[in-house]
């Protein structure tokens, strides 16, 4: 069996100048002349900051830009550190025991690295993952009092942007059985979604009735991206930089001649989105 006891206490330059951080947040948050706003802040108030320091940490490893990544990792270290601060001031947990329990988590996830089972591909890792999260639930259920039944979608968070929580929803539903078998019947079943959506706009059923028909198609596409192994949010997050890339070229060539795209027909401006179209791809 591989060790999988605790080193000894970390005195490095790396663990002062996490001790060092900590002390800062201390500071920040002291009452006896900390700084008025990171006093005022809530767990509600500093999480859309977590949510946006996440997402800017996935557009630098987008553009492949390692100084920004670093910089933005310790944007994100930093709200870990705040919320770790504030649940400290209440009494619930410190950074310590947040540290200690992904660590102890890592150890009980990877028995094939810190103990006896066997793992010799990826997939076999994340059949080992999930089995270990599935019991992690339901431990977690029976301490609660376990009134509910368990259900394959618990833990999927509400909190997750729509289309990655959609990706996850699927995934669960399809390790039980709930599934297409082919990627052709995912493609059929976009097809009558679009059909429906054209049906309501002629029905005029009303802005929620389209609304809802509109939400089933986007369920189905993230569907058919899981089906095709294409991680839907990397894909759109990519889209909407291809599609910014060339509204900005189509910009700057119409500043290059004094003009502006507010002025130009849509005929105008699609010649110019197909010309920039073109420069890309042979760019």
């Amino acid at each position: 069996m591989t060790d999988s006891s605790p080193p000894a206490p970390d005195t490095s330059p790396r663990s002062r100048n996490i001790d060092r951080l900590l002390a800062v947040m201390a500071r920040l948050r002291d009452p006896a002349g900390g700084c008025p706003w990171d006093l005022e802040q809530s767990f509600a108030t500093i999480a859309p900051y977590t949510i946006e320091e996440a997402y800017e940490v996935a557009d630098a490893i987008e553009q492949n830009d390692m100084a920004a990544l670093k910089d933005e990792l310790g944007d994100l270290l930093l709200q870990v550190v705040f919320h770790a601060r504030m649940a400290e001031e209440a009494g619930h947990f410190a950074f310590d025991d947040v540290a200690a329990a992904i660590g102890d988590k890592m150890v009980s996830r990877h028995p094939h690295v810190f103990a006896d089972q066997h793992a010799a591909t990826p997939d076999d890792v994340k059949v080992t993952w999930e089995s270990r999260k599935e019991a992690e639930r339901a431990a977690k259920a029976r301490r609660n009092g376990g009134g509910e039944a368990l259900s394959a979608l618990d833990g999927v968070t509400a909190a997750l942007p729509a289309l990655l929580r959609a990706e996850k929803l699927q995934k669960r539903a399809a390790r039980v059985g709930f599934d297409w078998p082919e990627v052709e019947q995912v493609f059929a079943k976009l097809d009558e979604e679009l059909g429906e959506i054209r049906a309501e706009i002629v029905a005029d059923g009303g802005h929620d009735r389209l609304e809802d028909e509109v939400g089933d198609l986007l369920f189905v596409v993230a569907n058919l991206a899981r089906h095709l192994k294409v991680d839907p949010e990397t894909a759109l997050r990519r889209a909407n930089a291809k599609f910014e890339r060339r509204f900005r070229a189509m910009e700057a060539a119409l500043a290059a001649v004094g003009e502006q795209a507010g002025d130009q027909s849509l005929e105008d401006l699609e010649e110019l989105w197909q010309a920039a179209k073109r420069a890309e791809r042979s760019g």
